[in-house]
């Protein structure tokens, strides 16, 4: 396992350190970016739109196609929180470094390539303010033409969560996963790079928390627009599932 991810707070955003206390209500929306120059303001803008209280943190990744300077950019708001990882670490580790400063009641992980739009946050968060879960995953519509590999690959992640957890589950890889906050921090994570989702799915079943799903809009990318998930992280996604069935519960809770 590599050391903890490295990261320092933005000069344009004030540096508080990160919080113990809670913003109830509000919505801390993760957002992990490496080398997203073209869409990362977009992406910012789009979150504040929503139509729900959220705080922003944005963990640049180690980019190195001028994103890091359009961030140093942005006005400093009190709603954004921007932090620098030295070198490329991957999104499990964004991620982490994230969550150190999260504040706000519910967690949601917001990529930064525009596949997602922060327009469902309402439905997502409905559950959770209804008391009804403290976990709640965006189940996209079906779509074979964002690629056979990614489409069958995610079919088989669902299926195989499904006969491991018994989570009756229909996404299981979609990046819309939103937690209470409280929820999220009692198990220790360790991803590096895209194996955050199998990894949380199979951390919060063995809590015992029920998944409640909504359905989400999606738009998918393609690998020659940039898309960075690869098949071998596909073969890490199996694993993490694996492991974490097998793996004693006492070692990952906090």
């Amino acid at each position: 396992m590599s050391a903890p991810a490295v990261a320092r707070q933005s000069t344009v955003a004030p540096s508080a350190g990160p919080q113990s206390h809670e913003l109830a209500g509000c919505l801390s929306v993760i957002v992990p970016v490496y080398n997203e120059r073209d869409s990362v303001e977009a992406v910012v803008r789009r979150v504040r739109e929503s139509k729900v209280s959220t705080e922003i943190i944005v963990v640049d990744d180690g980019s190195t196609d001028g994103t890091r300077e359009r961030l140093e950019t942005l006005p400093a708001s009190p709603d954004l929180r921007i932090l620098y990882h030295n070198r490329n670490q991957g999104k499990g580790a964004a991620i982490r470094t994230a969550l150190q400063h999260c504040r706000g009641e519910y967690v949601v992980i917001q990529d930064s390539d525009l596949e997602y739009d922060p327009e469902d946050f309402p439905a997502l968060l409905e559950p959770l303010l209804a008391g009804k879960a403290n976990v709640v995953y965006g189940v996209r519509p079906d779509r074979p033409d964002r690629g056979l590999f990614f489409f069958w690959g995610a079919k088989f992640l669902t299926l195989l969560a499904n006969l491991l957890y018994g989570c009756g589950i229909h996404d299981e890889a979609t990046g819309y996963k939103v937690f209470r906050r409280s929820v999220l921090t009692r198990i220790v994570l360790n991803c590096e790079r895209f194996e955050f989702c199998p990894e949380v799915t199979a951390k919060m079943c063995r809590l015992g928390e029920r998944i409640w799903e909504v359905p989400i809009s999606y738009v998918p990318r393609l690998r020659q627009d940039g898309k960075k998930i690869r098949w071998t992280d596909g073969g890490a996604a199996v694993w993490t599932l694996l492991r974490y069935r097998l793996e004693p519960r006492g070692r990952f809770l906090l």
